[in-house]
């Protein structure tokens, strides 16, 4: 008998085999695209929505086969389907097209006509975990549905009662604030049933969207409104507040209303008027550039341009530069005469103001619009009369005290009556929410708005609010230490030598630290950590807004194209930013917020792509404000489902302190104290008052403080012999041009 598999006989190996290595590789996030982008859905949702998508009879032939499944079955999708049909005769393929194209008609029609019931609606929604409010008054809310609901004789007995007030309860309240739109089950109802541009249709599937997630199923109805029924009908464009999670799509859901609406703003009676339409606002130049490039996909053969805000660039016309231009001409006018009548063939100066940009959609950040509206800050700003959709995306960051200033003046210079805001992101506290609302009551009545007419303010979530995505893992490690973070960190880049319970994460990935010089610090402990066989240090880079432009727009090049593995950064690169091949995200230093973690986490794990890892290291200084970040991964642990280990247990929420509101608000601010840049007086660093600790804790290595005294003992003499080379040299060319007395 074999003693080994005797003693051996109670233990479990978890020996790697080729089928686990493939399955492993298969649930990482840059391996493909995602089967179902989808992040909530249930089994009666999804049976719902494919009795919707079964209605439509399926073309005959083969490729309008095989094109017509993709589209319907929103499921259950099938992208290696394959149609082994005979091929039908040329002369019956035409007379079957032309008996499918007639009967998809009726059959369109009849789709138009007859939409969800209130059940079917709710059902759907329910299942996504959609939630979409009312947030006006409900005196406002009453008044706008009574009067369809109201007879003339109901109004007549209304008028002889008297009116007397209902007081209702908070539950009462959310139900009458509740609304339940008709979802967007198929992009294909873009076309069928809210008429958006067939050029923009084919765009959207040239793209490859089929099926839609459900920050798009639920908005997008909304900003589109349903064609399908009369003009009369027809509900007006709401104000819309989004919040849903990462990488769900809200960058499709915002660009296909702004450009279907500018297309038919162009085919209408008012095409006349030239100018900027529609104004995107996003907190970082990395975002801006990523939804232009979006925007182009789009807006390909439509007629529409998108353009990306670069500094001098004018976008409106002032009036007050006419008078300034004139004043300039008259008083440059004499000295240039006697110029002219000198020399008449010198050509003449151009105009040194740039022409206005002929663009119908503008992406900025928001200094750099609040620059050319005021020219520079030194003029009032000037106002953008064509405007009818602003965006704003990130928008808790846009009404942050950092660009919230900046932000309400790009929002008070669109002065246009049928303006529409729409604000979308991941976290959204209640005083962006109060923000919003109290800005949208102020213009309305500054341009004297009618209670009479409806002006919805409408808020959509998916999932829960500041929750993060549920199909990544959450890894929460205690590292005590600095040195404790780095020798943890080394471990994930060598995975080979890890113990089968460590964390396993394959690059590409990102890495946050708390500010620019750790990043840089990090960065230059990590350069050589990659084999040259693997291409050595030009794997690793750090990214910062301390680089220009042409150096960060190199490096997120390198890094999409998979030249760069490992990206060292700052919260530059924590929202909104869209890198489908990653893997997963190290939080090298702790988030200074909740909503920072949920937005760092955020760049893996994207459209529905499972396999992401998010490793977040503490130490012993971090422990007064990890509770935060502990409490957001066991809501997406629960919203998971419960599958798996759960990385937060019960007795670690319950041991770690809360942190007090000032505290919150001085961490949101300036981060970890520990980990503040250390002032540097007379070569020397100093501390927060006690010596040799500050500047300790926030250092970022492994070698000792002897190596380090040796080392910093060899750097001062190498500089101490430059300083007497280099006094030598200055010597020596004093003497030799100095005096030499009578002589000369």
């Amino acid at each position: 008998m074999d003693a080994f598999r005797l003693l051996t006989r109670s233990t479990k190996f978890s020996r790697p085999t080729a089928t686990s290595k493939s399955e492993s590789a298969s649930r990482l996030p840059s391996t493909g695209k995602a089967a179902n982008p989808q992040l909530f859905r249930t089994a009666e949702g999804e049976k719902l929505e494919s009795a919707q998508n079964g209605n439509k009879r399926k073309r005959a032939t083969g490729a309008a086969d095989e094109d017509e499944e993709v589209e319907n079955d929103a499921a259950d999708l099938d992208f290696f389907h394959s149609n082994k049909r005979a091929a039908a005769t040329p002369a019956a393929a035409a007379t079957q097209a032309k008996h499918d194209q007639a009967q998809q008609a009726d059959q369109d029609q009849s789709d138009e006509e007859d939409g969800m019931d209130e059940v079917e609606r709710r059902t759907i929604l329910n299942s996504h975990k959609i939630k979409i409010t009312d947030l006006r008054d409900l005196n406002d809310i009453q008044a706008q549905a009574t009067p369809a609901k109201s007879s003339k004789d109901s109004k007549k007995k209304k008028k002889s009662k008297k009116e007397e007030p209902q007081t209702l309860s908070k539950k009462e309240q959310k139900r009458a604030r509740r609304m339940y739109p008709q979802p967007l089950v198929s992009f294909k109802e873009l076309r069928s049933r809210y008429k958006i541009s067939s050029r923009l249709a084919e765009n959207v599937a040239e793209q490859g969207f089929t099926v839609p997630t459900e920050v798009q199923l639920g908005s997008l109805p909304i900003l589109l409104g349903d064609s399908s029924v009369s003009t009369g009908d027809r509900k007006p464009e709401p104000d819309l507040l989004v919040v849903a999670p990462t990488g769900s799509g809200k960058t499709l859901s915002f660009l296909i209303p702004v450009i279907n609406k500018i297309v038919r703003h162009h085919h209408s009676s008012e095409s006349e008027e030239h100018g900027i339409l529609s104004i995107v606002v996003a907190p970082t130049k990395e975002l801006a550039s990523q939804i232009v490039n979006e925007g182009r996909k789009l807006v390909a053969g439509t007629g529409v341009k998108i353009t990306l805000m670069r500094k001098g660039m004018r976008v409106v016309e002032r009036e007050d530069e006419g008078e300034e231009n004139a004043l300039n001409e008259d008083s440059e006018g004499s000295a240039e005469s006697d110029a002219e009548d000198e020399d008449e063939s010198k050509p003449k100066k151009a105009p040194s103001n740039a022409p206005v940009t002929k663009s119908d959609i503008l992406v900025t950040t928001p200094l750099m619009l609040v620059n050319s509206l005021s020219a520079n800050q030194t003029k009032p700003m000037a106002r953008l009369p064509l405007v009818r959709s602003l965006v704003l995306d990130e928008a808790d960051v846009l009404l942050d005290p950092l660009f919230r200033e900046q932000t309400l003046d790009i929002w008070r210079s669109c002065v246009h009556q049928d303006l529409r805001v729409s604000l979308w992101s991941a976290t959204m506290g209640s005083n962006v929410e109060d923000l919003t609302q109290s800005t949208i009551k102020e213009r309305l009545e500054s341009i004297s708005y009618s209670p009479e007419q409806p002006h919805p303010i409408l808020r959509l979530v998916v999932g829960l609010k500041d929750s993060a995505i549920p199909n990544i893992e959450h890894k929460l490690i205690y590292a005590a230490t600095e040195q404790g973070k780095l020798l943890g960190l080394r471990q994930l880049l060598r995975p080979a030598a890890a113990s089968a319970s460590d964390v396993r994460l394959r690059p590409p990935f990102l890495i946050f630290t708390q500010t620019i010089p750790r990043a840089i610090a990090l960065h230059s402990e990590l350069k050589y950590d990659i084999p040259a066989e693997a291409g050595g240090s030009s794997r690793i880079a750090v990214l910062h807004s301390d680089l220009s432009d042409i150096q960060r727009s190199e490096i997120m090049r390198d890094f999409r194209k998979g030249e760069i593995w490992i990206l060292v950064t700052t919260d530059l690169l924590a929202r909104g930013v869209d890198f489908r091949g990653i893997n997963g995200v190290v939080n090298y230093d702790i988030p200074n917020s909740a909503a920072v973690y949920v937005h760092r986490v955020g760049r893996t794990g994207r459209a529905g792509r499972e396999g992401g890892i998010a490793v977040t290291y503490y130490t012993k200084e971090d422990i007064p404000y990890v509770k935060s970040i502990a409490n957001v991964i066991d809501v997406s642990e629960k919203l998971r489902g419960g599958e798996g280990e759960k990385s937060i247990q019960k007795w670690l929420l319950d041991s770690l302190p809360d942190l007090s509101k000032k505290d919150k608000q001085e961490l949101k601010k300036h981060g970890v104290k520990a980990r503040q840049i250390s002032k540097h007086i007379g070569g020397k660093e100093k501390g927060d008052g006690k010596e040799g600790k500050g500047p300790r804790a926030a250092r970022i290595s492994t070698k000792s403080g002897f190596e380090r005294k040796l080392e910093n003992r060899k750097k001062g003499a190498i500089a101490a012999s430059r300083n007497r080379k280099a006094a030598a040299t200055t010597d020596g060319n004093e003497s030799a041009g100095s005096w030499n007395g009578l002589d000369d």
